[in-house]
């Protein structure tokens, strides 16, 4: 599989379709994909008994009309942004409160 070399991957399939999500440069020509994505890291440890980590995040982006793709493994969520929209988005998350490092 093409992308199983990349540090940062998902797969996701149900019964009709195949999702993966990696870097661009990763992805054949033929295809079919949404490249210019960047993504943002939720650090911390949460347990799932916590509720609204997520919408803390995913609130202020939607009141700026920003468009998202969340992912989330066991352990972290991240947030996908289309890279043109990334400086406007993290001005948003910073005025909501969070910390964003660069990494």
């Amino acid at each position: 599989m093409w992308f199983l070399g990349d540090p940062f991957f998902a797969m996701m399939r149900t019964d009709n379709e195949l999702t993966v999500v990696c870097a661009d440069k990763k992805v054949p020509n033929q295809v079919q994909h949404e490249g210019g994505w960047k993504a943002l890291k939720i650090e911390g440890t949460f347990e799932f008994s916590e509720v609204g980590i997520l919408e803390s995040v995913l609130a202020p982006l939607a009141d700026a009309g920003l468009g998202i793709f969340a992912l989330s493994t066991f352990a972290t969520d991240y947030v996908l942004l289309k890279t043109k929209s990334l400086d406007s988005a993290t001005a948003v998350l910073r005025r909501a409160g969070h910390e964003i490092t660069q990494g």
